[in-house]
C-alpha cells in the first residue's frame, strides 16, 4: 500500500510538473502576441498615410537643391501642406468619429471609410488649387495631385476591395524617389532600399492588426507608386499638365 501510495504521488508530480510549463509557455505567447500587436500599433501610427506628402516636401527641402530656396517660402509651402493634408483631415475624420460615437474598429470598417476619404479629397483639392494659384512649381504641386488621385482610386477600389491607405503613402514615395531622380539626377538607390524595408515593416503590421490582407496590402502599395510614377515622373506627366493648365 505504501508502494502504491508513493508510485500516486510520484504520477501526480510528474503530470503538475508537465502541466506547469505548458501554462507558462501559453502565457509566454500572449504577452509575446499583445507586445507584437502594440508594436504594430505604434508603426501605424508613425507611418500614417497623412503624413507622406508633408514628409515628402520636408525632404525636398532639405536634400535637394530646394534647400538654396528662402526660408520664408519653404516654412509657407510646409505650413501650406500640413494645414491641407494632416490637420485639416485629422479634425474632420476626429469629429465624425465623435459626433457619430464610432469605435476605431468601426471607423476601420469598408462601409465607413468613404467619409474619411472624402474629407481628404476635399482637403487636397483645396491644397492644390491654392498652389497652383500661388505659382509653386509643378514638381511640388505634382506631389498633392498624385496623392489626390491615389485618394480617389482608393474610395472608387474601397466598392470591393478595402486598399491599405498607409501601403498606398510607401509605394507613393517609392514611385515619387525614383521620378524626382530622374529630374533631380541622384542615385536613389540607397534611399529606394530604406523605404522598400519600412513597406515591409508597415504592411506587415497592417496585417498583424488583421486591418488587411496580403492582397490589399500589396495592392495599395502598387496604386501608390504608380501614381506617383506617372504624376511626378518627367517622361509621363505631360499629359496631367496639359489637362490641368
Amino acid at each position: 500500500m505504501e508502494v502504491q501510495h508513493i508510485e500516486d504521488e510520484q504520477q501526480v508530480n510528474h503530470a503538475a510538473a508537465g502541466q506547469q510549463p505548458d501554462h507558462g509557455m501559453a502565457s509566454q505567447e500572449l504577452i509575446a502576441e499583445k507586445s507584437l500587436r502594440n508594436v504594430a500599433r505604434v508603426i501605424s501610427a508613425l507611418f500614417t498615410p497623412f503624413t507622406i506628402p508633408f514628409v515628402a516636401f520636408l525632404i525636398l527641402f532639405i536634400f535637394s537643391y530646394l534647400r538654396i530656396m528662402p526660408l520664408a517660402y519653404k516654412l509657407t509651402v510646409l505650413g501650406l501642406v500640413y494645414v491641407s493634408t494632416i490637420l485639416l483631415p485629422t479634425l474632420g475624420i476626429y469629429l465624425f468619429q465623435r459626433l457619430n460615437k464610432l469605435t476605431p474598429a468601426e471607423m476601420a470598417e469598408r462601409k465607413r471609410r468613404y467619409v474619411p476619404f472624402l474629407l481628404t479629397i476635399a482637403s487636397y483639392i483645396a491644397c492644390f488649387l491654392l498652389m497652383r494659384r500661388l505659382h509653386i512649381p509643378w514638381y511640388m504641386t505634382g506631389i498633392i495631385l498624385a496623392a489626390l488621385l491615389m485618394m480617389i482610386i482608393s474610395v472608387v477600389a474601397n466598392c470591393w476591395w478595402k486598399l491599405s491607405e498607409h501601403t498606398t503613402g510607401v509605394g507613393a514615395v517609392v514611385g515619387g524617389l525614383v521620378a524626382f531622380s530622374a529630374l533631380f539626377g541622384y542615385n536613389p538607390v540607397w534611399w529606394l532600399c530604406a523605404i522598400i524595408l519600412v513597406a515591409g515593416i508597415v504592411g506587415t503590421a497592417r496585417i498583424i492588426l488583421g486591418h488587411h490582407t496580403v492582397g490589399e496590402v500589396l495592392g495599395g502599395f502598387a496604386v501608390g507608386w504608380l501614381c506617383a510614377m506617372l504624376v511626378l515622373n518627367p517622361m509621363t506627366n505631360l499629359l496631367f499638365r496639359i489637362l490641368i493648365i
